[in-house]
């Protein structure tokens, strides 16, 4: 399978890892190992590159369409149809919480950059929940999200968290602009991108400033075995868990910590902590909500014919700062404050 056809996962590889080795926790070991598997025979389909629309006409219908499949522990996809737009709770919480997960989701990129779904002409919102046995994961395929229930030793189920939906719907929405490739450091970049726009819809659902969020990716989702609070920290790489089996989180917050290595697609996963970081420091400088101020540069680079695919965190920086002046003006609180960002993570001199 080649970079560009891998599933876009929400647990590292290096984590599945540590937990197919955890002796202490069978169950989850074998979901574990049954998880790891499926990023290597499991793929989405191709896709075109699309425009890089900030907004369509008013003949789009700008309301979510979204459709919930239960694939009832298989691993075959759609799965049956559970829940479609406008239908009342199932009783089902995984149904129930995809479902309000895929409306928040929505929500914030019509709402905050009056973007139509996540390709901006409204595509339909599809997602499978109770994918495969005790799976621990949830990914992006190119066409529809999918959630494991997890383990229950070591992972809950992974509708819990918003950030998490947020997530890996931003892939989709990177797959139709900069459609940055899943190797090296533009692959790390397309995985600090989910981070950064999946921490932003759980901020604007619940209405917190920079200040407030918690700026933690996954959180909620180890069970309380595990010495962790999240699969990643924005505000502090390297901190979400420290546990005695499964060991500590290996995300740089800095360049001085940059993992230079062939495994998960160039450690994709890993070295997403460095710009995660640039944009916590460039979101809490700038403060109030991080949506108006780092997130709105942020969407601008994604949106702009400077982002290559295969743009390096430099290249992007760059971009970004490009962005700010734009934005706000050069020379203005923001413009600096995302320079001064992409410094203290070691990206730019």
């Amino acid at each position: 399978m080649t970079p560009t056809d891998r599933v876009r996962s929400v647990v590292p590889p290096y984590l599945l890892r540590a937990v197919a080795d955890a002796d202490a926790f069978p169950r989850a070991a074998s979901a574990a190992r049954t998880a790891l598997a499926s990023l290597d025979t499991v793929q989405r389909p191709k896709h075109e590159h699309r425009v890089r629309s900030q907004g369509v006409s008013g003949t789009v219908d700008r309301s979510p369409q979204r459709t919930i499949s239960d694939a009832h522990g298989t691993t075959t996809l759609p799965g049956t149809t559970v829940r479609r737009e406008g239908d009342p709770e199932s009783g089902d919480a995984a149904v129930d919480e995809a479902y309000t997960g895929l409306g928040a989701t929505h929500a914030f990129w019509l709402e905050v950059f009056g973007r139509v779904s996540i390709d901006g002409a409204g595509l339909p919102l599809d997602a499978t929940v109770h994918y495969g046995q005790d799976y621990d994961n949830a990914y992006w395929d190119g066409s529809r999200m999918v959630f494991g229930d997890g383990d229950g030793e070591v992972f809950n189920r992974f509708t819990i968290a918003l950030d998490v939906i947020g997530h890996e719907l931003a892939h989709g929405v990177t797959q139709y602009t900069a459609d940055l490739t899943y190797q090296g450091q533009s692959g790390a970049l397309n995985e600090s991108i989910s981070d950064v726009f999946g921490s932003l819809v759980a901020q604007y659902a619940a209405r917190e400033t920079a200040e407030q969020a918690s700026w933690l990716i996954g959180e909620g989702l180890f069970t309380a075995a595990v010495h962790g609070v999240a699969l990643r920290s924005m505000r502090a790489p390297g901190t979400a868990y420290d546990d005695p089996v499964l060991g500590k989180d290996p995300q740089p917050a800095t360049m001085a910590g940059y993992v230079d290595t062939t495994e998960d697609a160039g450690g994709v996963h890993t070295n997403s902590g460095i710009p995660n970081h640039a944009f916590f420091l460039a979101a809490t400088t700038i403060g109030g909500n991080a949506w108006d101020g780092a997130g709105a540069v942020w969407w601008d680079a994604l949106t702009s014919d400077a982002v290559t695919a295969s743009i390096d965190f430099a290249g992007f920086a760059a971009v970004t700062i490009d962005a700010a002046a734009a934005r706000f003006g050069t020379g203005s609180s923001q413009h600096t404050a995302v320079q001064e960002a992409w410094r203290t993570v070691g990206v730019l001199d």
